[in-house]
């Protein structure tokens, strides 16, 4: 397996702005945003007190909606430096990171690792889903602007939908050209409630090839893949790819509530699977395709080397 950054427990994320200025179909707060409110800037200095007292995390993740409508972006990436952390990380849409003069910015005040959102595997595939036009084109600049800066790593995450699942194999080779990238994440989506409103769950057997096919065309690329809420029974040779943990994330406590709402484990095969953190399958799913039952099977105790 390639190397990832999978030490999630070395990172803490905190959600520090609740608007965006994209409006991606699949935004999984979207009907919340106005109700959720971003960590205060006294939450923020305690994390920083923390780490300088305790040094415990090795990075922070800066994330929100959008991070970079925050003014002060960079001033907090430089506080966060100042208090021992040795990686600063924004989670993006990546759109702003196209005026060089503000990548070089960020970069020099500290923000070394950018987890860029890409919706689809083209300007016109990824603009429909984002529902603004321009938003492919300033997220490719911006990438590479961000590919200028030697120790930069760039991290994508692609959700997977009924729109996005035949994109991710052209995606994932589109992404294999980025100078600095160094991994990749498919995010199945997952609705935030106890169906799909939206229509945007994809039934895992028709998702199943196009995922392998991308995580393949990334493995030869050399970049790493992480998979979420993915059945792990469904990544065959590639289960290796699934990894549910994050880094522990400091959000309004609303949020939760709503997540919580999507149900998870309820895979058929729960008591006699050894999957690890596999979330199974949401009640959304369910509801949408069935219990999965004649596709989906416990995952076997054999280490991989014996199978």
């Amino acid at each position: 397996m390639l190397n990832s950054l999978r030490d999630h427990e070395k990172y803490i994320s905190i959600c520090m702005e609740f608007r965006c200025n994209l409006k991606c179909v699949h935004c999984m707060i979207e009907g919340t945003m106005d109700d959720l409110n971003a960590s205060t800037d006294e939450q923020f200095e305690d994390i920083l007190k923390t780490q300088h007292r305790t040094g415990q995390w090795r990075g922070l993740v800066l994330t929100g909606a959008e991070i970079t409508l925050r003014r002060d972006l960079s001033d907090l990436a430089k506080r966060a430096k100042d208090s021992g952390f040795e990686n600063v990380r924004i989670q993006t849409h990546g759109m702003h990171l196209h005026r060089e003069d503000y990548a070089r910015k960020l970069v020099e005040s500290g923000v070394d690792e950018y987890f860029i959102s890409v919706a689809g595997s083209d300007r016109e595939t990824h603009d429909k889903i984002t529902q603004v036009p321009g938003s492919w084109d300033k997220m490719v600049k911006g990438m590479e602007n961000l590919s200028a800066f030697p120790h930069v790593k760039i991290l994508t995450n692609t959700v997977v939908t009924k729109l996005s699942y035949r994109l991710l194999p052209d995606a994932s080779t589109f992404l294999s050209s980025i100078g600095n990238l160094v991994q990749m994440e498919f995010w199945n989506y997952w609705p935030m409630s106890e169906k799909d409103d939206r229509g945007l769950l994809a039934n895992y057997q028709d998702v199943q090839p196009y995922l392998l096919e991308a995580i393949e065309i990334a493995h030869q690329n050399d970049k790493a893949v992480e998979v979420k809420n993915f059945p792990r029974c469904m990544l065959g040779e590639k289960d290796d790819t699934l990894v549910n943990e994050q880094p522990t994330l400091l959000i309004d406590a609303n949020f939760w509530e709503e997540f919580d709402r999507n149900n998870f484990l309820l895979c058929p095969h729960q008591d006699r699977c050894n999957s690890g953190d596999c979330m199974g399958l949401s009640e959304a799913y369910i509801k949408e395709f069935g219990d999965g039952r004649d596709y989906l099977t416990p995952y076997p105790l054999t280490p991989r080397a014996n199978r």
